[in-house]
Parts: C-alpha cells; structure tokens; sequence
C-alpha cells in the first residue's frame, strides 16, 4: 500500500467490479463566471502558455502532434474557481482534494487547478507534450505532478462504442499504475474531448469515478460542462 497526500491507496491494477447505478448530474456554470476575477500571475501564466503552444506548434522541423487544441484557459480558470467557491456553500462538498486532468498536454489546466489550492495531477500519453508539461511546472514553479500515460482505467475501453476514437489504442503504461492510485481516488476531473468523444468520457467517469466527484469539459467557446457523478 501506498500512502499519498496522506491518504493510504486503495489501488489494484485491475478492473474493478461494477460500482452501484449512477447517474451524471448536469450542473449549470452561469455566464457570470466569465467576470470572476483572474490574478494577475495567472493571467502572465496564460499568456505564456499561448506563447509556447503557438511556438510549439509553429515549429516546421518537427512533427506536428494533431492532437491538441488549446481549451480558453481563462474560462477554465474561472469556472474551476466557481465550482471551487460554490460546492462550499450551495453545492454538494468536494470528495477530497485531488484534481486529475486527462490528457494535460501543456499542463496548464493542471497548473490552474494547483494554484487553486487542488492536489493536482496531469496524465499524458504523448511523449513530446510530456516534456512541454513538465517544462512549464518547472518554469511556473507549480508543486503539480505529471504522469506519463494512458489516461483510461484498466477496461474502460470497452464502453466505448466507435473503436476509432482517438483517446484509444495508446500502448503507454496505464498511469494509475505509476500513481498507485485509482480515478476513484479524485475529486474532480478535467478533460478537453476530441469531437464525438464526450459521451464516451463521461461514460468512463461514470463508470470508474467516486459518488460525488466533479467532470468538467471544456467543449468548445464558452462552453464548460460540468457534471456530477451520483449514485441511485
């Protein structure tokens, strides 16, 4: 057993049994979320991880990675700072304080969520946006920790209905392994779906996360979702 963040780890390295029927509540971000505040450093944060994505991709000598797409970071931002700030008060408590982030490219979602005060934690599959991530922690001096691999539990791909959705067939070691910890072990869930993919990953959240626990997606311009994982 492994102790993290001063919780004992309960993970086995297999599929686990079914959980109790859940169902996904949808949860509204209002519009207002847009005139929360951004602090000056996050804002500096953001810019510069423009700067680097768009240096990145501009890069004629080196393979362009097709999949990813920047999300609007500040809208991110605020509506994890919203959900932070409601569920204290109106909406139902956080699980714990761990943040997971699928597919954290430049980690800057991860970062985010860390600044925030969340035990944050990003997985990546693809080796050259791991490094990118890793770089910008260190940069940003963010105390976040990035994972090298697959970010689906052990059997998720069989809720999948189209074989060819691009979160499948990575050969990466499954990052839960490396954590030593399972997706029921967070509290909320960060992910930008690839189109055609969102139903898929919230059948994966669904399925594998704790009663309780928060998925957000960003979706496209000015389109946060966030649902809640309840059970009966």
């Amino acid at each position: 057993m492994s102790k993290r963040s001063g919780r004992l780890s309960k993970h086995s390295g297999q599929a686990k049994p079914n959980k109790p029927s859940a169902r996904l509540q949808r949860l509204v971000i209002p519009s207002v979320v847009a005139e929360l505040p951004i602090p000056s450093e996050t804002r500096c944060w953001i810019s510069d991880a423009r700067g680097r994505i768009e240096t990145f991709q501009d890069r004629w000598q080196k393979h362009k990675i097709e999949q990813f797409v920047a999300a609007d970071y500040e809208l991110v931002y605020q509506s994890l700072r919203y959900l932070l700030q409601v569920q204290s008060f109106n909406w139902p408590p956080l699980v714990g304080r761990r943040f997971l982030e699928w597919g954290s490219g430049f980690a800057v979602v991860t970062a985010l969520a860390s600044s925030l005060g969340m035990d944050a934690i990003g997985i990546e599959s693809e080796p050259t946006l791991f490094a990118q991530g890793q770089q910008t922690l260190a940069d940003w001096h963010v105390a976040a920790e990035l994972i090298h691999g697959n970010f689906l539990p052990h059997g998720a791909d069989r809720l999948a209905d189209d074989p060819t959705l691009p979160s499948l067939g990575h050969d990466e070691r499954n990052a839960y392994d490396t954590l030593e910890l399972d997706l029921d072990d967070f509290a909320i869930i960060y992910a930008y779906p690839w189109p055609g993919e969102d139903d898929f990953l919230e059948a994966v959240f669904a399925h594998y996360a704790a009663d309780g626990a928060y998925l957000m997606m960003f979706c496209g311009p000015n389109d946060v979702r966030l649902l809640r994982r309840v059970v009966g």
